[in-house]
């Protein structure tokens, strides 16, 4: 592949995005992110002002590229589809030869049937839209699923769990989480290579329940929480019970769940060393 194909990110400034997009510039490609807020050009790459949802600006953003790699999300099952919906069109518009797209292990088996099951696993139904629209764009394509992340949902999760003393913890959740740079490195392979199709998913070196990933966490950052098994009900919660959100037949990842903890710890108790000093030369209030 020619260095000099212009390869367009989406999501490029977000937790993946930052990885993936000095990979890419790092391998002697030209790389253009697509942010929702003016940014000047940094280390080569190129920023431009779009919103994927709103539709403007896209098609500034699009132009010129040969290769589109859409990492950029949202919440919710609508704004999924009108970002995907708009992002196609103008690629099709502007020749792009290759739409490279980034989605969730389960996507496909977790059905989103009810308020319920949109209310709390809405992101896998709109990930099965953009994954559709991709297919159907008429553009060639390459579509990957992930587990989710150490720092990112997984974190998040024990992070915003454990607020309260006591953590209700869904009963018979697992998850299998795998290293963002590590799917950084797999989306530059398939971004950097010819359009594949549906590529095999990549997840983590181990499935763990929810309950040892809080508890594990608590124990990391020093703190105490009593747990309690939360059963949830729906169509789609059943369905991350029986294990639609694994890949027990993909564990390439090689970063552990502990792993990736001692770290984060550790960073932790440096901020946490870093601020003392300042704090202790603070004027009593």
């Amino acid at each position: 592949m020619s260095s000099d194909r212009l390869i367009l990110v989406t999501g490029g400034t977000g937790g993946l995005g930052r990885r993936v997009v000095p990979r890419l510039h790092g391998a002697g490609r030209r790389v253009r992110v697509l942010s929702r807020h003016p940014k000047p050009t940094v280390e080569g790459v190129e920023y431009v002002a779009a919103d994927l949802a709103r539709d403007s600006g896209v098609a500034e953003a699009v132009a010129g590229a040969e290769i589109v790699l859409h990492l950029a999300g949202a919440a919710g099952i609508d704004e999924n589809e009108a970002q995907i919906r708009n992002l196609v069109r103008h690629a099709v518009e502007a020749g792009v030869r290759h739409l490279v797209n980034i989605s969730v292990v389960g996507a496909d088996r977790i059905p989103v049937v009810s308020s319920v099951d949109r209310a709390m696993f809405g992101y896998f139904a709109g990930q099965l839209a953009v994954e559709r629209a991709v297919i159907e764009s008429g553009l060639p394509w390459t579509n990957l699923r992930a587990t989710q992340f150490h720092d990112g949902f997984v974190l998040v999760m024990v992070q915003s769990m454990t607020k309260l003393p006591v953590v209700p913890v869904p009963a018979g959740f697992r998850f299998q989480p795998v290293a963002a740079e590590e799917v950084a490195d797999r989306l530059v392979e398939l971004t950097l290579g010819p359009p594949a199709g549906q590529v095999p998913d990549i997840a983590g070196p181990e499935i763990l329940d929810a309950a040892y990933l809080v508890r594990s966490y608590v124990a990391a950052v020093g703190k105490r929480r009593l747990l309690v098994p939360m059963p949830l009900p729906g169509a789609a919660a059943r369905a991350v019970r029986d294990g639609a959100n694994l890949a027990p037949g993909r564990t390439v990842g090689k970063q552990s769940w502990e792993n990736f903890l001692r770290g984060y710890a550790a960073s932790l108790g440096a901020r946490t060393r870093a601020a003392a000093p300042a704090a202790r030369r603070s004027p009593p209030s």
